[in-house]
């Protein structure tokens, strides 16, 4: 249970920086960082989730129903 809820935290989290770069994209200017900044972010968070999910196949917590 706990896993499934680090999976759907870590998840949200991805949207939620997918968001703020779309806003940073659309408002900030050119010499901004804060866009690279997010991208970061959700590259790591996106390795994080595939660990998690990899992990969660192979301990056999989650299922492929």
């Amino acid at each position: 249970m706990f896993l499934k809820a680090l999976i759907i935290i870590v998840f949200l989290a991805i949207v939620i920086s997918l968001v703020l770069g779309s806003r940073f994209l659309l408002n900030d200017t050119s010499s901004s960082r804060r866009l690279l900044t997010t991208l970061k972010w959700r590259i790591v968070l996106t390795g994080l989730l595939m660990v998690l999910l990899i992990y969660g196949f192979w301990s056999g917590t989650l299922t492929s129903h």
